[in-house]
């Protein structure tokens, strides 16, 4: 199986890379630098120009461009929908077309506060970060009028000793300063990389997988409980709670995705089948601390 990424030399995409080709198949990646390897691909992430014929070669295409929730300002993703525009109109006028299309998007999709658990039919909030999403799911939606079958993925926080955003909300914990972000009372949504990795590429495999799916772990949550096993694991104080003012500095408008979050479930990804290596806070934050 051929596979072209959008974001492939990114965090997850680097993952996500070396386990398909672990696995046997051929990866191809999407980059806007100039390439250095065999299995890169030059776009301006906007048109085909240059590059949308490679599509006929490809069994399935990944965007993992742009939505990470470790990336800011938000303003600037709404560029990327350009990116996901651009690979629809690639599939649209390849003579062979891939048999499937996944597109990341993200489980903030739900709003920053919600009172009930969100699954994938709950629709999208009405605050900004959940808005944003709206656009670019709808990016690539051409591709299900040409009988492409098409994923989407709601990622959550991934959780990796590198990369993403878990080293920096475990610093503190590591400097003596741990303990909850805000009141802690508000939903901290995680998924291991091995569950984002394994997760995307069980979809890719799936005939049966169509639509959106959160990327969550199954175990709900607490921003308080979080903090607390990270601290637990690294053998330090849980005892300073930083007031979410104080995020602000650092963060400025990403400081939401840790002071504030509703609570969620991999609903449709559980039902499909899929097997969580890690689905519980415990065992992934041992796992990452251990590698």
């Amino acid at each position: 199986m051929n596979v072209l990424i959008a974001g492939g030399s990114g965090f997850i995409g680097t993952a996500l890379s070396k386990s398909i080709e672990q696995d046997g198949h051929k990866v191809f990646i999407l980059t806007r630098k100039q390439p250095r390897d065999t299995n890169q691909i030059h776009w301006d992430g906007r048109t085909t120009n240059g590059w949308g014929d490679r599509v006929n070669e490809m069994d399935a295409i990944v965007n993992l461009t742009g939505y990470g929730l470790d990336h800011w300002p938000w303003t600037k993703r709404m560029k990327q929908k350009f990116i996901g525009l651009a690979l629809a109109t690639a599939v649209k006028e390849a003579s062979r077309r891939p048999s499937v299309l996944l597109q990341t998007s993200g489980i903030n999709r739900y709003g920053l506060r919600n009172d009930t658990i969100a699954d994938e039919s709950t629709p999208p909030a009405d605050d900004f970060p959940a808005q944003i999403t709206i656009p670019w799911e709808d990016s690539t939606k051409l591709v299900e009028e040409l009988g492409i079958r098409r994923v989407i993925t709601r990622n959550a926080v991934v959780l990796a000793r590198k990369g993403g955003l878990f080293p920096l909300m475990a610093l503190p914990v590591k400097l003596f300063f741990g303990g909850n972000f805000g009141d802690g009372t508000q939903a901290t949504p995680w998924i291991h990389i091995e569950d984002q990795v394994n997760g995307i590429k069980f979809l890719l495999e799936n005939e049966n997988a169509h639509g959106p799916f959160n990327f969550i772990a199954p175990t709900p949550t607490s921003n308080a409980d979080f903090m607390r096993v990270i601290a637990d694991e690294l053998h330090r104080p849980y005892w300073l709670h930083l007031p979410a003012f104080l995020l602000r500095i650092p963060l400025g408008e990403m400081s939401v995705m840790i002071t504030e979050g509703s609570y969620s479930q991999p609903k449709r990804l559980l039902e499909l089948g899929y097997k969580f290596q890690f689905p519980t806070l415990q065992d992934a934050v041992k796992d990452i601390f251990e590698r």
